[in-house]
């Protein structure tokens, strides 16, 4: 899904844009796997139960079973499909949460210095935690970005080899250095002599 065009300014494009890696969503599936199969055979031994009651644990049960199912797996799902990494040629997006929004844009020419770390598992899934420091006073951690080093060689790119950002030219438009004046020779002042 691409990042809507209103809210990116004029000449501005979407370089990266993703989702956290599906790594996040491992756990909550686990979760779903073991709910589903509880609540079948809970269901099933409680079949057997004599009288109105077995009626009464099936129902009981069935409520369990769909709230932990919203709230193991439904619930994360929702979060991953709602949390976006956005690099753009002007500026850094994140976006996250579902009835609370929250969002932060950096600007790439704020951007001090980019890093990357991913463990043997990051690595295995092809993921990694991102480090963005900027002129904020802490480093920003961005977790289970996918293809990290990819991602960070692009906004490294983006920081430092955008010619528009250094010389204030427009998209298109050649950069040609004007004439330049030589540096004038810088006097020494004269030393006092010591007593």
């Amino acid at each position: 899904m691409a990042y809507p065009d209103d809210l990116l300014s004029q000449n501005e494009h979407v370089v990266v844009h993703s989702h956290p890696h599906f790594k996040m969503l491992i756990f909550p599936f686990v979760g779903f796997l073991i709910t589903v199969a509880a609540a079948i055979w809970l269901l099933l031994v409680a079949g057997d139960a004599p009288g109105p009651w077995n009626n009464v644990a099936m129902i009981a049960i069935g409520v369990v079973a769909i709230v932990l199912v919203v709230w193991l797996f439904l619930a994360p799902l929702v979060r991953w499909r709602t949390t976006h990494f956005i690099v753009t040629t002007d500026r850094l997006i994140a976006r996250e949460g579902v009835l609370k929004r929250t969002g932060i844009d950096i600007p790439l020419s704020r951007i001090n210095s980019v890093q990357f770390e991913h463990g043997l598992l990051d690595r295995v899934f092809g993921c990694g935690t991102l480090i963005i420091e900027s002129a904020s006073d802490e480093p920003l951690r961005f977790d289970d970005i996918p293809h990290v080093e990819r991602v960070h060689t692009v906004i490294y790119r983006e920081v430092n080899d955008n010619p528009y950002d250094d010389y204030g030219t427009e998209p298109g438009e050649d950069y040609r250095p004007g004439p330049t004046e030589p540096l004038q020779p810088q006097r020494r002042a004269p030393r006092g002599r010591r007593r």
